[in-house]
């Protein structure tokens, strides 16, 4: 009579080298899970992890030099975030597409220029999801303040908020008795001019004509013609 073994003696392997069963009582015990490292994530990449729409990104807070972003295309294979910075000169290195002039755009500006790049050469469409990481703690130049305010002269701008004509004035200790506040002026360091009425903006809410500042920005702001 043939006895056939193989079948038995292929069993007893797969019942040994199975890690469940092959741990005897002398054998050490699992180790614990490592508890979760302090350098974790950071609140801009678990939100960029979580989010898949562009429509959501901040458009308000404008980036500058030194600031850390977090970046993440949703189509991509590996979907991990990257941690990207602002360099001295106001650009983003993006991966696949190199240098891409960042500072003064908002995170949602960025995201859809960044995107229209991806998709010129590698992404027949690209999701682009960017978060503000960490901002930097350098002062982001100066901008100065003259003419009806009750403390003329130069102002820093703060690293980390978004520094606006209204902004200005406030800390330029708010109007004098008899300014116009209707014909607040902005001149860019490139020259560019605006008028700026800030009592739609104060007093109305029109905060959307409350123009961003930016390093060299001066504001004047005049008096009005008859003092009544």
């Amino acid at each position: 009579m043939r006895v056939w073994l193989y079948p038995f003696v292929g069993a007893v392997c797969l019942f040994l080298t199975n890690p469940i069963f092959a741990q005897d009582a002398t054998s050490p015990a699992p180790a614990a899970p490592k508890p979760p490292s302090s350098d974790g994530p950071s609140t801009a990449t678990s939100t960029v992890m979580r989010t898949n729409s562009m429509a959501v990104l901040d458009d308000k807070k404008k980036l500058g030099s030194n600031d850390y972003v977090s970046f993440r295309v949703v189509e991509d294979r590996d979907n991990e975030s990257q941690r990207l910075r602002v360099n001295d000169n106001g650009e983003l290195e993006v991966p696949y597409v190199g240098l891409v002039p960042a500072r003064g755009k908002s995170c949602k500006e960025l995201a859809y220029t960044i995107k229209s790049l991806l998709e010129k050469e590698y992404y027949y469409h690209a999701t682009v999801i960017l978060a503000v990481d960490r901002v930097s703690e350098k002062s982001r130049g100066r901008i100065y303040v003259y003419g009806s305010v009750k403390a003329q002269g130069p102002q820093e701008i703060p690293p980390d908020e978004s520094y606006t004509v209204s902004k200005a004035i406030i800390k330029a200790g708010g109007f004098g008795d008899f300014a116009n506040k209707r014909k607040v002026k902005l001149t860019r360091k490139t020259g560019q001019e605006s008028t700026v009425d800030l009592k739609r903006v104060i007093e109305e809410g029109h905060t959307d004509e409350d123009l961003e500042l930016g390093p060299d920005d001066q504001i004047y702001v005049p008096q009005r013609l008859i003092n009544m």
